[in-house]
């Protein structure tokens, strides 16, 4: 136990240390939203990175869809790593940095004022993200208290107290190059740890193929293959029709969230974008593929009790820990445990704050004001509501009976099924409309705040098409595909925007500017060069292909 909290204590201090020196550089608006837009790829990429994965993935979702899918929940990580990270960064990552930049926006919910031309819509977005990430924060706040528990016997709301507490010191101080350069070091403990962590696990059951071999021995007991042993061992799992569902979630879901799309609002340049893509890509799978790998093998640890796991799904993984305390080296690897999940939570959590303090301050309380909310007012009301939010959240989290899946089922649910469509569409189709926008946030909140009062209600149950319909994660899912379908429907048959606006928007994919070319004389072509070097007008997108033709024609 000493060893333990040596390490917790170090952990800690190095992560308000660091907020503490950043406090002397966040002394812009700008500087303590996005880092003055200068951050570097692989801060960057861990930002990312450690912002999608928490003690929700680590213990809640790892325990219970592990338990529900056995060794096929590794396609969760999966589907984490090549849709919810690289295709994100290869998709989204240049012309979100490009087009945030040319419209001067800092939040999401910005961005929707000044893509669409409407107030309104910067308003009911900021507010959208200040409700449901609460839920989402109280789940990452419920699954870290878990694992405290087991290591220090420390009562649950203690454990959720004390750590919004370091959390709000750094966050409050440092802004997001705190936050970043933490997740940065954040972000190097849990692929070290993760990587323990499952060779430790999977030793203390005779290594993997034993522990697989065991996996094989159980009967599936409901489901499409109720009756089938070897259900929780095989490629697709029990269950492929809800696995999907959660693949679907977990990963198309990160292209509509607020506090990973704003990640890429602070890549530095070009080179950035492509380094953080492959940086994003390995973290995911390492991180999110050992989660849920990890989380896989769940059933051979925790005794089974009608079905259910003895400990409840959000006990599975601390049960499974317990087993490393047999190790001459186990109090060791639950300090990594501790320290891995303490970083995954807190790095998604100063993410979370950061993201909805900013929304509500510039985007409800600044226009409020009406300019005179001056720069050293506004951070003021920044680290304010960066405390609100997590008095709130705090509150939530205090309710421990909550399900960890459910909390983030809802939140992400909701935020991505109404803002990743218009924001994916916004970024690449000018004939997106207004109206699109407003049905999207409409059919994204309205179903599954529907869906919470119905399954409150236990009015919810059976399956559709092999989906749970009691399922938030399935409805989450189902929001997305759904919005994705709306958006450009409604905008086919509601009034555009005026042609010299959406001109104006996308002209950042055409800009012209100047560079200077070192090797300036090429065949058929006349230049004024001065040095070796000349300066040459040049379209990014168009240029070369004009230039090509013009050369050919000179040549005929």
């Amino acid at each position: 136990m000493p060893l333990i909290i040596t390490i917790l204590v170090l952990y800690v201090a190095l992560a308000v240390g660091i907020g503490i020196y950043f406090n002397r550089k966040a002394k812009s608006v700008n500087e303590y939203v996005l880092g003055g837009r200068s951050v570097g790829p692989w801060i960057t990429a861990f930002a990312y990175g450690t912002s999608y994965f928490s003690a929700v993935i680590f213990v809640g979702y790892a325990g219970k869809f592990g338990w529900n899918f056995g060794v096929a929940s590794t396609w969760i990580g999966i589907g984490n790593c090549f849709i919810g990270s690289l295709m994100a960064w290869a998709l989204m990552g240049r012309r979100t940095r490009v087009m945030s930049k040319h419209l001067d926006s800092s939040t999401m919910p910005e961005f929707f004022e000044k893509r669409y031309m409407s107030r309104t819509l910067k308003i009911i977005a900021a507010i959208i993200v200040f409700i449901f990430l609460i839920p989402y924060t109280a789940s990452v706040y419920n699954g870290l208290s878990r694992l405290f528990e087991m290591v220090f016997h420390i009562d649950y709301s203690v454990c959720v107290i004390a750590m919004a507490v370091v959390t709000a010191v750094y966050v409050i101080l440092g802004g997001y190059k705190a936050t970043a350069y933490n997740d940065f070091i954040q972000g190097i403990i849990m692929l070290i740890g993760i990587a323990a962590v499952v060779i430790a696990t999977l030793g203390s059951k005779g290594g993997f193929y034993e522990a697989l071999k065991q996996m094989s021995e159980i009967e599936c007991t409901s489901g499409p293959m109720a009756g089938m042993q070897g259900a929780y061992s095989s490629f697709f799992g029990p269950d492929p029709i809800n696995l999907l569902g959660v693949i679907i979630l977990t990963s198309l879901g990160t292209w509509g969230l607020p506090q990973m799309v704003t990640k890429f609002y602070t890549i530095k340049n070009e080179r950035s974008i492509k380094s953080g893509t492959v940086v994003s890509t390995v973290f995911a799978l390492v991180v999110a593929g050992g989660c849920y790998f990890l989380g896989g093998f769940g059933r051979i640890f925790v005794g089974n009790a009608d079905g259910q796991p003895a400990s409840g799904f959000d006990g599975i993984i601390p049960a499974m820990l317990e087993n490393l305390q047999q190790y001459h080296l186990g109090d060791l690897l639950i300090g990594v445990v501790v320290v891995l999940v303490l970083s995954a939570s807190m790095s998604t959590l100063s993410s979370l704050v950061l993201t909805s303090s900013s929304s509500i301050t510039l985007d409800l309380i600044k226009p409020m004001m009406k300019g005179k909310l001056d720069e050293k007012k506004q951070l003021i009301v920044l680290r304010a509501f960066v405390a609100v939010f997590l008095v709130i959240s705090v509150v939530i989290a205090l309710n421990k009976n909550a399900l960890i899946s459910d909390l983030m089922g809802y939140s992400w649910g909701a935020l991505a099924g109404a803002f990743l469509a218009p924001f994916l569409y916004g970024l690449f189709w000018k004939k997106t409309t207004r109206v699109s926008v407003y049905v999207s946030f409409v059919t994204g909140i309205g179903l599954m705040v529907l869906h919470y009062i119905l399954a409150s209600l236990g009015m919810l149950s059976g399956t559709f098409l092999g989906f749970t319909v009691a399922s938030p994660v399935n409805l989450g899912a189902f929001t997305m595909i759904i919005s994705l379908i709306i958006v450009p429907i409604v905008s086919l048959v509601t009034p555009k925007m005026k042609k010299a606006d959406i001109d104006r928007i996308f002209s950042c994919y055409q800009k012209k500017v100047t560079v200077q070319q070192s090797e300036a004389i090429t065949a058929g072509e006349e230049v004024i060069a001065d040095g070796g070097a000349a300066a040459v007008m040049v379209n990014k997108t168009s240029a070369p292909s004009a230039a090509n033709k013009k050369q050919k024609k000179k040549k005929k």
